[in-house]
């Protein structure tokens, strides 16, 4: 849910990739040199070659384009044919050549984090295109394209109305550009991607479908047209769905796991190029069992409120009966839960709460722009419960939303019970904190310093992850919501380390359906309806669930360190290490002197 994260050292996966400093040759791809008139410094070189990329990134990539902030582009659509993807890919390359060709020694402090954080991208861009075969394996990838291109027409007000329907018209007319080399490109992807691209395309085919009244109701002038290209585009994006189900799934057998190479190159690119995969799970299992032990002792305080003050606790002796003294906890607190009629004006009510407890204990500048609870659309539920999205980093009108996704409509009811057991009201309230205050809404504010720069426009996910993981324990440290928010901020902890052991095992393991579900349901304490969802989840992506622990781990590491220094102030703290933009976490600890 977040954009890409950068790192600095992983080498290009288009050239070969190494921890080493410099750039092995590309036997096989000649590229362009770079250009002759080059501005005189280093900083002059790599700002005019930044100018440039992004220019041309903001052209072919109009979808990007628009969730950044630039709307120039904001009727178009990429070019995912093959002939796009060619010259993309020389496009990349080119850039790459001309990175390479600046001396890093002699850009500034600033530059080097950005250039690093540049080329980083250029090598995601390569692993999802060359390894993940994104066009050719992903057919999630062209949902996506369209509902992230429809979605912020209609849902982001940075435009009036009349303008942002006019766009939306020209864009629903025009699917069948990203649709039609769906299907010629599409090959053999695996069951799981086809299954889930097919949930996602039934909600955006009903939201098509369903007229924009909202939109429309703001530009009765282009109401028309809107409903003309809609009708259009509900044909072609139903003929795609018939098209999955049928032609696609019937070929479905690709492996959905990326292996252990990929796996690896996925957490130097997305983590940081210094991180040993092995070691990295190896901290999450640690760190399970240490927060189960820590889970159980806030749960024999809970005990006699929730149970009975006449009732003895039970004995915490061994491993089993700390898990079972926890769960008996967990259940009695799952009672007190939302529905999917009260989840967004609950979480609209616990924002409220949560800015109010940040200012009254001084834990961080507090950001004075509107934030706004809204319900997930239907065409983006399947995959996680929640999401940040903040405005792009070159958009002049800011507006943030934290989206909640109740349950899918086709969820049996005992399905759905169990998925409001998992995010009841305490959780709910964890949940707030990570996606909103302190969490994701309140970093990227602060990063905001940075305009159109790569550590705004690519922000690095750990960083980024970490920080909203860090923040849930800085809010239970201060008391926010007692010991039920505290013993759901610590099962939130556990989530995030059984998280990091999914995605290794399932991508550089053998890790079935049967031994993630009892990893996540019997030592990650989740409910059946998530632990679900996160199945799907982490076969569908790799390494991005890995970011959470990784970040949040380093973060706890700096914080330890900056309290042994002394003088030290929280929110000076906190205001400085948000200072920085988002680039990986090894840069800000270098900014920091920690």
């Amino acid at each position: 849910m977040l954009r890409h994260g950068v790192s600095a050292a992983c080498l290009a996966l288009l050239f070969g990739c190494s921890s080493a400093p410099s750039t092995p040759p590309n036997n096989h791809i000649t590229t362009p040199a770079p250009s002759a008139a080059l501005p005189q410094t280093a900083d002059q070189r790599f700002d005019a070659t930044w100018k440039k990329f992004l220019d041309e990134y903001l052209r072919i990539e109009p979808v990007e384009a628009t969730q950044l902030g630039k709307h120039d582009y904001d009727g178009e659509w990429p070019d995912r044919t093959d002939n796009g993807a060619k010259a993309e890919r020389q496009f990349y390359l080119s850039t790459k050549a001309e990175l390479d060709a600046i001396p890093r020694a002699e850009l500034s402090a600033d530059r080097r984090v950005d250039a690093a954080i540049l080329d980083n991208q250029l090598e995601l861009f390569a692993f999802d295109t060359d390894v993940r075969k994104r066009d050719e394996l992903n057919p999630m990838s062209y949902v996506g394209v369209i509902s992230g291109g429809l979605d912020p027409l209609v849902t982001r007000e940075f435009a009036p109305a009349p303008v942002r329907a006019k766009n939306l018209a020209k864009r629903l007319a025009s699917v069948s550009k990203v649709l039609a080399p769906g299907r010629a490109r599409l090959t053999r992807p695996a069951k799981i991607m086809t299954e889930t691209a097919i949930k996602q395309i039934k909600g955006l085919v009903e939201l098509v479908r369903g007229g924009f009244p909202e939109l429309l109701a703001a530009a009765p002038s282009e109401k028309d047209a809107v409903l003309a290209a809609a009708a259009s585009a509900a044909k072609e994006l139903s003929d795609f769905q018939k098209f999955l189900e049928g032609d696609l799934l019937a070929r479905s057998d690709g492996d959905f796991r990326a292996g252990k190479d990929a796996y690896t190159r996925a957490v130097h690119l997305q983590l940081d190029s210094d991180v040993d995969p092995e070691a990295l799970v190896a901290d999450a299992r640690a760190t399970l069992r240490a927060t189960q032990d820590e889970m159980a002792e806030t749960a024999r305080a809970l005990y006699p409120e929730l149970i009975g003050k006449k009732q003895p606790v039970p004995p915490t002796d061994t491993p089993e009966n700390k898990k079972k003294l926890i769960r008996l906890v967990l259940q009695k607190i799952a009672d007190d839960r939302p529905t999917n009629a009260t989840i967004v004006g609950d979480a609209t009510k616990l924002l409220t709460e949560l800015t109010s407890f940040v200012r009254d204990k001084n834990i961080v500048g507090v950001p004075d722009e509107p934030v706004k609870v809204i319900e997930m659309p239907e065409y983006l539920r399947g995959v996680a419960i929640a999401y940040c999205e903040w405005p792009g980093a070159l958009e002049e009108k800011g507006e943030t939303h934290v989206t909640i996704s109740p349950v899918p409509a086709d969820w049996p009811a005992d399905k759905a019970t169990s998925f409001y057991r998992e995010y009841n009201s305490s959780m709910l309230a964890d949940l707030i904190v990570h996606e909103a205050m302190p969490g994701h809404y309140l970093q990227a504010w602060h990063a905001h310093h940075y305009k159109a720069v790569p550590r705004t426009v690519f922000d690095n996910g750990s960083f980024a992850e970490g920080w909203a993981v860090y923040g849930e324990w800085v809010m239970t440290s201060h008391g926010f919501g007692g010991p039920r928010v505290k013993i759901e901020r610590e099962k939130m902890l556990t989530r995030v380390a059984v998280n990091a052991i999914l995605d290794h095992d399932i991508h550089a393991g053998t890790m079935d359906e049967k031994a993630a579900l009892d990893l996540m349901e019997n030592e990650g304490f989740q409910e059946e309806g998530e632990a679900t969802l996160k199945w799907t989840r982490a076969r569908v992506g790799v390494g991005q669930l890995s970011s959470y622990f990784y970040g949040y781990t380093e973060l706890m590491k700096m914080r330890k360190a900056a309290e042994a220094q002394a003088g030290f102030n929280e929110r000076a703290y906190h205001d400085k290490l948000l200072s920085f933009g988002a680039p990986t976490v090894h840069e800000v600890r270098a900014a920091m002197g920690l």
